[in-house]
């Protein structure tokens, strides 16, 4: 969008997003040619990678907590699982179009193209240097699918201003922290520049959550509000009342 002079996003939030892959974290163990060669297989099937096995590989990467457990105390003991809104989250997978998945796959985990200037997207060779609207990036401390120190060193890349903040727990209970039920804490110091460790040796800790500076932060961004939209008032009619048919679909 920098590139063709397309203005219409002010700012970005990015929550627990990587841009640079060279220290990946967990997942790296499932990405080479050999491993990408035998999902390409398995996604020509049918055209897309089925949403459980994208979720079997995040289970697998805590094995103890998120397979092995429930082998014991289920399987074995014939314990009835206790109820943890975070289960649903992650049980809640998404297919992915196999062309998406393969680009995403070589293109960020392998080669690492994006942060290097290496990757083309509709013509266009990406320049993250060209993306100058203030970005808020969340990291998580204890993220093994996207570390926080791979979320710092990649918020450098950044052609504008950069808020980077550390939340507390992991990769889903790092964001989904409301305000009104604060469990965590997070992080801030500045811009993310310079190592890593020296940064967060010199950052303050805030307890709560981190929503409330994320708001402070987008109000200085969009200061004027305008009021909420009631559903079907424009064009498109709604289809039926939220969250939508497709969460009664059992597969």
């Amino acid at each position: 969008m920098a590139a063709v002079g397309d203005n219409r996003i002010a700012s970005a939030t990015l929550f627990a997003a990587q841009v640079d892959f060279r220290d990946p974290g967990d997942l790296k163990v499932f990405v080479d040619e050999l491993q990408l060669k035998m999902v390409e297989e398995q996604m020509a099937e049918k055209g897309y990678l089925d949403g459980s096995k994208m979720a079997n590989a995040f289970n697998m990467l805590r094995p103890n907590d998120l397979i092995w457990s429930y082998v014991v105390n289920n399987y074995m003991k014939g314990k009835e699982p206790a109820p943890f809104d975070l289960l649903v989250w992650n049980s809640d997978s998404t297919r992915m179009p196999a062309a998406n998945h393969m680009f995403y796959l070589r293109n960020c985990y392998l080669e690492n193209k994006l942060t290097r200037g290496l990757m083309e997207i509709g013509g266009q060779k990406l320049d993250l240097a060209k993306v100058t609207i203030p970005i808020y990036s969340l990291a998580a401390r204890e993220d093994h699918i996207a570390p926080a120190k791979s979320v710092f060193i990649g918020s450098q890349y950044f052609g504008g201003p950069v808020r980077y903040v550390l939340a507390g727990s992991g990769h889903i209970a790092g964001v989904v922290n409301p305000a009104d039920k604060p469990k965590y804490q997070f992080w801030t110091g500045g811009p993310p520049q310079g190592d890593f460790a020296d940064w967060l040796a010199k950052a303050s800790e805030t307890p709560g959550s981190w929503w409330r500076d994320w708001i402070q932060w987008i109000a200085e961004q969009a200061p004027d509000k305008v009021p909420a939209r009631t559903p079907g008032d424009g064009k498109l009619k709604p289809i039926g009342d939220a969250p939508g048919d497709y969460v009664r679909v059992r597969v």
